[in-house]
This record gives C-alpha cells, sequence and structure tokens, in this order.
C-alpha cells in the first residue's frame, strides 16, 4: 500500500454543471484553485462554493484533500489507495487530477469520518 500525505485544502468547493457551450464564467476561476472539464455534453465546474451564484446547477458543500508532493506519472493506485478504504465505509469522493498530483473531494458531512479512514489506512495529513 502506497502511504501518502494530504492536505486539507482551507475552501469549501462546489461542484457545478452548465451547458457544453456555456461560457466559462469568471466566477469560477477567482479562488486560488477550480477546475474546469468541457465535454460535449456538459461543463463541469470545481471552484470556491462563496463565489457560486444560488441560481446555478451544483452539489455544494464539498472539501479538498491534496496528495503533497509531485507524483510520478509511473506510480499506481495513488488514488486507488484513497478511494477504496473511503468506498468501503460508503463515503463517495469527487476526485481530480492535475500534472502533479491528485485532489479528493469528500463532502463536508463525511469530512472528518474520511480523514479518520484515510489515517487508518496508512495515510498522513499534513499539518495546517
Amino acid at each position: 500500500m502506497i502511504a501518502l500525505t494530504l492536505e486539507l485544502l482551507p475552501e469549501t468547493f462546489a461542484v457545478c454543471r452548465l451547458d457544453a457551450p456555456a461560457p466559462i464564467p469568471a466566477w469560477a476561476t477567482t479562488a486560488a484553485f477550480f477546475s474546469i472539464t468541457r465535454t460535449r455534453a456538459e461543463l463541469s465546474l470545481v471552484c470556491a462554493q462563496a463565489n457560486v451564484p444560488a441560481a446555478i446547477r451544483c452539489e455544494r458543500n464539498w472539501r479538498a484533500l491534496r496528495v503533497v508532493g509531485q507524483l510520478d506519472f509511473a506510480l499506481t493506485g495513488i488514488l486507488a489507495s484513497l478511494a477504496a478504504p473511503l468506498a468501503d465505509v460508503g463515503i463517495s469522493i469527487f476526485a481530480l487530477s492535475t500534472f502533479d498530483t491528485d485532489y479528493v473531494l469528500i463532502k463536508q458531512a463525511s469530512l472528518d469520518h474520511a480523514i479518520q479512514v484515510l489515517t487508518r489506512a496508512g495515510h498522513r495529513l499534513a499539518s495546517q
């Protein structure tokens, strides 16, 4: 098993869905962390919840754990080492990857339990 160091990002996030041809809204890109994915079917945004207008279709109250450090592309099982123990206790995730690392978003209501589960699985939460 891979033991990872995780950092809890301070913001609360929303995962939003807009129509595929919609322009990328400025409110989605103003915080330090955001993610934009466009497919033929949708425009999906992960952004600071505080910036999302009330009328936007979204799932709110997500918190993000970042895998600390740069991950080599040859590594395998990184997300599985996080997702599997959480799935075993019924905690769902929303996963994001960047060039350097991975992020796991967890609903705020499950965050404390998720951190306990991940710690028992051998991962470590970095000091804030």
